[in-house]
């Protein structure tokens, strides 16, 4: 026989409907703790749901107000990047319960630690920044964890306890076990995802300061960046273009080289070297310009065990004469004498034969006459050969 309660009611009939419930806030704590740890991780993606998520954090911890705090190490004051539900304290009132504050950030790491574990509340409750600040605001305690802590440095996260919720108990200090390791790492997941977006506004802003046409390209010559210069010879379509998310020369003939050399770029081909290929173009209007090919997948960089999406880089540029210093490079290399560096430099700013003979006022054959000694001395046997000497002379990439 199963025996009764004073109000006559079955003991076992009685106390199912409180399991059942104890169950059910079981699974709510457990799906509200869930939620709040996906929002904490999309915070570290998205910094502008910081803020709810810090305050869905207070209220779980049991608190009204919490915030993310950073403090450089003996610094009397701290910032707070993100911060809910009440107004920072002044520094001038922060100041006096420094000393006694400073093993909030001096604790083990995720560990909870409490304001009323360094200051008893009495003595906490004669402090000038309880009676101008906290308690005008109906705050009682804080309770901290730390985050991230550097010779220089430290991060907590902390939340601000009201009158109604009563000095931190034990539930508060589990609540914030709980959720600071994920807070850590979202944390520390933003920091990376800041850092990295630094390196690539800086990536991007000096490629663009570069006036030569820059680009990326992988092994099947699809377009991953140009920089300013870049887009800007996309756009006239003269010499390059881009079809279908592909970088494509104009000329057939470059075209197939291109390719070719990106190609081999993507298999990481020695052969390309770490200076890459110079290839000469000519726009519609007859303008002369220099196309240098970097592999990005040969020597250190593919010793660096780093996968690269780029295989090449590809750098354009008009063909003008080369600075003095260069010049006297080339012409100290190969032995020319002034008159046929003079005109070695006019092939890659003018032209041809004939361009050249115009430009500098005398005969074919004469010109014809260096050029082939410019054959002799260098150990090419065209045109086209000189301009990719000099271009692997004056790429800023050349060692």
């Amino acid at each position: 026989m199963v025996p009764k309660d004073f109000s006559g009611m079955n003991t076992a009939s009685h106390l199912r409907p409180v399991s059942v419930v104890a169950s059910a806030r079981s699974s709510d704590d457990r799906q509200q703790l869930s939620d709040l740890i996906g929002l904490i991780y999309d915070a570290a993606i998205d910094p502008s749901l910081w803020e709810c998520a810090i305050e869905r954090a207070a209220y779980f911890v049991g608190g009204t107000g919490a915030a993310l705090i950073c403090k450089d190490v003996g610094a009397r004051h701290a910032a707070m990047p993100h911060n809910f539900g009440f107004q920072g304290p002044p520094v001038a009132l922060f100041e006096p319960i420094y000393p006694a504050a400073e093993p909030l950030f001096l604790g083990d790491i995720e560990q909870p630690i409490a304001i009323t574990d360094l200051i008893p509340f009495e003595e906490l409750t004669q402090t000038e920044i309880y009676r101008q600040w906290a308690q005008p605001q109906g705050f009682v305690d804080f309770i901290s964890a730390v985050l991230d802590r550097t010779t220089i440095s430290a991060a907590i996260f902390g939340v601000f306890r009201h009158q109604r919720n009563g000095i931190v108990d034990d539930r508060a200090r589990r609540q914030m076990r709980l959720i600071a390791p994920h807070i850590r790492r979202a944390v520390l997941i933003g920091r990376m995802f800041e850092f990295k977006a630094a390196e690539v506004a800086t990536f991007v802003d000096t490629l663009n300061g570069l006036s030569a046409g820059m680009y990326l390209v992988d092994a099947e010559g699809r377009l991953i960046h140009a920089n300013a210069a870049g887009s800007a010879i996309l756009a006239a379509s003269d010499i390059l273009s881009s079809v279908g998310g592909r970088l494509v020369a104009c000329e057939t003939r470059v075209q197939r080289t291109l390719r070719d050399v990106f190609a081999a770029a993507g298999q990481g081909d020695a052969a390309l070297g770490v200076r890459g290929i110079a290839v000469p173009l000519i726009g519609k209007n007859g303008e002369r310009y220099v196309a240098h090919a970097l592999p990005l997948t040969s020597g250190a960089r593919r010793r660096a065990g780093i996968v690269h999406v780029a295989a090449a880089a590809l750098f354009v540029r008009r063909a003008a004469l080369v600075a003095s210093s260069t010049s006297q490079v080339i012409g100290e290399t190969f032995k020319l004498t002034p008159t046929e560096l003079r005109v070695l430099l006019a092939i890659v700013e003018v032209g041809g034969i004939p361009e050249v003979a115009t430009a500098f006022g005398v005969a074919d054959t004469t010109v014809r006459s260096h050029v082939n000694r410019l054959f002799e001395k260098t150990g090419v046997t065209r045109q086209a050969d000189l301009v990719k000497l000099v271009a692997g002379y004056t790429t800023p990439l050349a060692g």
